[in-house]
């Protein structure tokens, strides 16, 4: 198992700080905001991104992808993750992307073919409850002389506000099935606000009517249906994991330029010994962090059947990490760590949200144990 980028990753990830560092700094997020943005993001961005391949990275060629691997994916979301970027890499590529990669018939591969070109934008509705629990499904659909019927709730949608579609998780014959929800006036969306400041949205069907070949995975047994499902969170997981990696980076190393021109008492902070050894904890745990996230960008390149344990991991870990890190970095920036003035708060923001994403550290240690138990 490599644990390190390939010359080839590294090529990618310098694209990819080359390009974010020049067309969607920190500042841009910062205006975003400010702005109101609907859709939390700058299409023209995202169009360009597309445009260099980003949204085709990890799909096979046959299906119009780069066969490029999770490493690169990894590295183009860590770099995200340092200028904050908001686009629907997340929720169009790797959540609904994968899942139609591995479930759809022929007529539905256009919509992969839309996604990857950026025609199309798609997102994941899943959960139902503001904590994650994808255990935990009550919205249902029933067939009919039509095709389906569909009823429930969801929440915290990534993206999910005027997609061009959502994929939709319900409750059919017994079993988790995903259904394809073209975006339309019948479905009650109302946008949800989060510190991040992104867009998520809470959707509500009553009865909503859905064609037969709305339904993912027919052809295929119920279980490969979640066992896709799985694997597309998992992988969600992961780039939030990478993206937390690129985050947590970046306000690392602005606290430490900090310490380095910060005078009090006539002297530079950063010669207090006290400060030293907690910034020398927090790139401990950095380095730690990043381990476990390269270990599971190897594992999904490698070893995808056995993914579920590394990721969980990885996002316990990075939570973690993050979280150290947020507190030390507003601690020895002092009183004006919590102002607008700085960009620490928009990283804590974000970081704080992207924590809390399919699973909180909670969440993923509780899972961990249950999956070494379960492999035991």
């Amino acid at each position: 198992m490599s644990m390190v980028y390939t010359e080839d990753d590294r090529m990618l990830a310098d694209t990819a700080e080359e390009f974010l560092s020049s067309k969607s700094p920190v500042s841009a997020q910062r205006a975003l905001r400010d702005n109101q943005s609907v859709s939390g993001y700058d299409p023209q961005i995202w169009q360009q991104m597309t445009e260099l391949g980003w949204s085709a990275i990890t799909f096979p060629e046959e299906l119009g992808g780069l066969a490029f691997g999770y490493k690169g994916l990894g590295a183009v979301f860590e770099s995200m993750g340092k200028h904050l970027t908001a686009a629907p890499m997340l929720s169009s590529v790797v959540l609904s992307g994968t899942i139609l990669q591995h479930l759809a018939n022929e007529t539905q591969l256009a919509w992969l073919d839309n996604v990857i070109s950026g025609e199309k934008r798609l997102a994941l509705a899943i959960d139902e409850h503001a904590r994650h629990n994808p255990s935990t499904i009550n919205c249902t659909a029933v067939a009919n002389s039509n095709g389906y019927s569909l009823s429930g709730e969801k929440a915290i949608v990534i993206d999910g506000v005027s997609p061009d579609a959502w994929l939709v998780a319900a409750q059919y014959d017994g079993a988790v099935n995903l259904f394809i929800v073209p975006f339309s006036a019948d479905v009650s969306v109302a946008a949800t606000s989060l510190i991040d400041s992104r867009n998520y949205a809470t959707l509500s069907f009553n009865n909503l009517q859905l064609p037969a070949e709305a339904r993912l995975g027919q052809s295929v047994d119920p279980a490969e249906s979640a066992k896709a499902l799985d694997f597309a969170l998992d992988l969600g997981r992961l780039c939030l994991s990478c993206e937390l990696l690129g985050a947590s980076k970046a306000l690392f190393t602005m606290t430490i330029e900090y310490l380095k021109t910060r005078e009090q008492f006539g002297v530079k902070i950063g010669t207090f010994q006290a400060l030293q050894h907690r910034a020398a904890r927090c790139f401990v745990e950095l380095e730690l962090a990043q381990s476990c996230v390269m270990s599971a960008l190897s594992t999904a390149d490698t070893d995808p059947e056995n993914l579920a344990l590394s990721v969980s991991l990885a996002k316990w870990k990075l939570s973690k990490a993050a979280d150290l890190i947020t507190k030390e970095a507003i601690q020895m920036h002092g009183g004006i760590a919590v102002t607008d003035e700085l960009d620490i708060g928009l990283y804590l923001k974000r970081i704080r949200v992207a924590q809390m994403l399919f699973g909180d550290a909670d969440f993923h240690q509780a899972r961990y144990i249950n999956l070494k138990r379960h492999n035991s």
